[in-house]
Parts: C-alpha cells; structure tokens; sequence
C-alpha cells in the first residue's frame, strides 16, 4: 500500500508545469476547488503548500531547503553519487580518493552526509614542536533516528614545492615523508601551553611528492556523538615532519596540509580543499544506498520482450522534471528521472504475461458474470530506488537513497 501510495505523489508531482499553479493540484483536487467557483487564491496556496509538504515529508524534509549562492557541493559527493546512482551513465568505479573503510560503510548505508567544518571555532597551535589544528564539525542536523554506522575526515596535502626529490614526483617513493595524526578531542587544556586530552582516531604516513585526498577514520568518535553518548569537542589534525627542523623548509612543509584557511594562499580554491568529514548512516526505512543498473536492465529487457496488446496493462513513460516545482535549487542530481506509470485493462481472461495474482484471476471471472464486480487493477509490481543528492534545509549536502521511485514492473492486482 505505502508503494502504491508514493508512486501516486510522484505521479502528482509530475503534473507540474511551469504554466502555473494549478498543474500542480490533481485532478480531484482541482475538481473539488473549482465546483463552486468561490475558491480563494487563500485557499488555493493552502492547498498547494500542504500539498508540496507532504512530499517534502517523503523525502525526510521538515520544509523546503533555500540554500544560499555560496553553499559549496564537495566534488566527492558528487563523486560518490554518480558511483551509487542506479540511473546515472558514469561507471560504479569507486572515487580514488575513497577509504576502505568508506567503501564498505558505503555499502551498508541508506544516507552519506558530508559537513565543512566551522571555521569560526578553529584553533592552531604549535605544541612542544609540533604543528596541530582543532576544529569543529557541527553535526546537530543528523537525525536521532539515523544510524551513523561509518565516518571518515578528509584532508586535502599538496605537492612539497623544492622539497627532496620533487622533481621526481611521478616515481614511487620519492620526496620525503611525514605522518598525520587524528585525534578525538576530550575538552579544552586544562591551563594554557599544555596538550588538550585527546584520543587517537587514526593516523598515516604519507609522501611529500603527492598531492592528494587523505582519508580517515573517526568513526568511534561520531558514532558516540550522534548516539548521544559522548558531548562533541571536535578533533585535532597533528602533523609530524620527521627529521625537519623549524627552518625554511620545515615551515613550507607545515603549510601545505590544507586544514585551515590561513595556512595556504590560494583562497579562491578553499571551498574545495577544506577539511571534509562525511557519514555514512541508515534511516531503518530502506535499502542500501549501493545497488547495480545490473538488476534494473534485466527488468526493462523483459519488459520488451513481452508482446503485449496496445490497450493491455504495461508501463507508461513518465518524467520527473524537479526544474518544474523549482526543487533544482535545492536538488543537485540528478535533474530529473523516469519515474514511469502502469496503466492499460486487465482483461478476462488474464494472460500470463500480466503477471497476474491468483485474486486478480477469479477478480476477473467473477467480473465477466457479474459487472458489479470491479476488474482487477492495473498497478505496479516492480519497484525500484534512485539516488538523490541534495542541500537539506541546513546546507549540508547529503546523498540519500529512496525506495520504491521507479517503476520496473506492471501487472494485475
């Protein structure tokens, strides 16, 4: 019933056009405002604003997002959407820069969430000789109900310029090396000059000579915050350079891990390069957001090989333009989907290819005898997800898997 009932408000959000309004209101609707003739513009906004809001509310939205001009979208979203999507032409080859540990909570999650760091609370220090930043994700936006099974911090390090061997980048093992440390942070310093209490989340060593994403794991850290069982101090990044004093080439060592702002002079490219934590979560209400074009093309090619008889239940074209309600400000990708419909007779007798239930089989005969009786009904039988990657109502960009949005099958019910 729930199926049936979503494939009803995605055909209802189909009617849109940009003409106006009123193809937004179904046909009943429109029926029942227009009888008398006496109908408000009131009335007609409140119905349309209720309307838009209950499928808002399928798509987990308490209202409508307005994201502002600055709102960034990570490539590595849109990496990992055109990696999930089902109807994207883009290959399912994992992006580069994706963790493991990432790929495998991709796999068993329904909804990846990525969050910029607030950079109005960030601190850098210099402790005992070693260069550090804390920073704050704000993550108060995760639903209670959302299981955050994963969570990775991203950092993007450039290429150490007039480094050891730089010119040699391209060969493996050239340059130097320093390791990046990640660490749960526990509360502030207890007194001004000493290290804050802190945990160890993950850490690695790295070439000098690469540019390059470098993926952590933090997910005993935000796993605890979400859960509400542990309060949320941020984490500090403490970058080691082995073997490197503080003079000239220490410090061009030290600004090239880009994890604030002021620590590398390119700011036109930061919205791209700042630090990135991303979580990967299941909302208990479907499945995974990974799942293969394999399954979907095997359905459309059995689809069209049936025969089937031009007035006979089958499935329909229908396009989802989200351009036509205005939802593309706020929906990255895709711009739109084949939704599809299923309509046509379900004539007696049934045949096979109608995918018919026993019900559905003595519905008709009885039908045939007795015209009181409804025919059996032409509705869906094959459902499958698409991917949304979208700005919710507090910016964050979030990829999120949606079942029971496409059409794959039709028969008689």
């Amino acid at each position: 019933m729930v199926a049936v009932v979503r494939c009803l408000m995605v055909l209802l959000l189909a009617q849109v056009s940009l003409e106006g309004a009123a193809g937004l209101i179904p046909e009943v609707g429109r029926r029942r405002y227009s009888e008398s003739g006496r109908q408000s513009a009131g009335q007609s906004d409140s119905f349309l604003h209720e309307f838009e809001l209950r499928l808002l509310n399928m798509f987990g939205l308490g209202r409508r997002p307005t994201p502002s001009k600055q709102a960034v979208v990570p490539q590595y979203m849109l990496d990992l959407y055109h990696m999930h999507s089902a109807h994207g032409e883009h290959s399912a080859r994992r992006p580069r820069s994706m963790g493991k540990h990432a790929e495998r909570a991709a796999s068993r999650a329904n909804t990846i969430r990525s969050f910029h760091h607030e950079e109005a609370m960030e601190a850098l220090a210099s402790l005992k000789g070693k260069t550090t930043q804390q920073f704050y994700f704000n993550l108060t936006s995760v639903p209670e109900k959302e299981l955050i099974t994963s969570a990775e911090l991203r950092i993007y390090r450039d290429q150490v310029k007039g480094g050891a061997n730089s010119s040699n980048s391209s060969t493996p093992g050239a340059g130097g090396v320093h390791r990046i440390n990640i660490y749960e942070m526990f509360g502030l310093p207890a007194s001004k000059g000493t290290d804050p209490l802190v945990r160890l989340l993950d850490t690695r060593l790295v070439q000098d000579s690469l540019s390059r994403w470098e993926s952590f794991d933090v997910s005993p850290a935000v796993s605890k915050w979400t859960s509400g069982k542990g309060h949320n101090h941020g984490f500090m990044v403490e970058v080691l350079h082995p073997g490197e004093g503080d003079g000239e080439h220490g410090q061009r060592q030290k600004r090239h891990v880009r994890v604030s702002r002021s620590l590398h002079q390119d700011q036109d490219s930061w919205p791209q390069v700042r630090p990135l934590l991303v979580t990967y979560g299941h909302d208990g209400r479907g499945d995974s957001v990974l799942h293969t074009r394999e399954k979907r093309q095997a359905s459309l090619r059995k689809q069209r090989r049936k025969n089937h008889h031009k007035a006979s239940c089958k499935r329909h074209v229908l396009y989802v333009d989200f351009s036509d309600v205005g939802w593309n400000e706020w929906i990255v990708a895709p711009p739109g989907y084949d939704a599809f419909y299923c309509h046509g007779e379900c004539p007696f007798p049934l045949p096979d290819h109608l995918n018919a239930t026993n019900h559905a089989v003595v519905q008709t005969l009885v039908n045939s005898v007795n015209s009181n009786i409804p025919k059996a009904c032409c509705v869906p039988t094959e459902l499958s997800p698409i991917s949304l990657l979208y700005l919710d109502e507090f910016e964050k960009v979030t990829l999120k898997n949606y079942q029971d949005m496409v059409v794959d099958g039709c028969g008689c019910r």
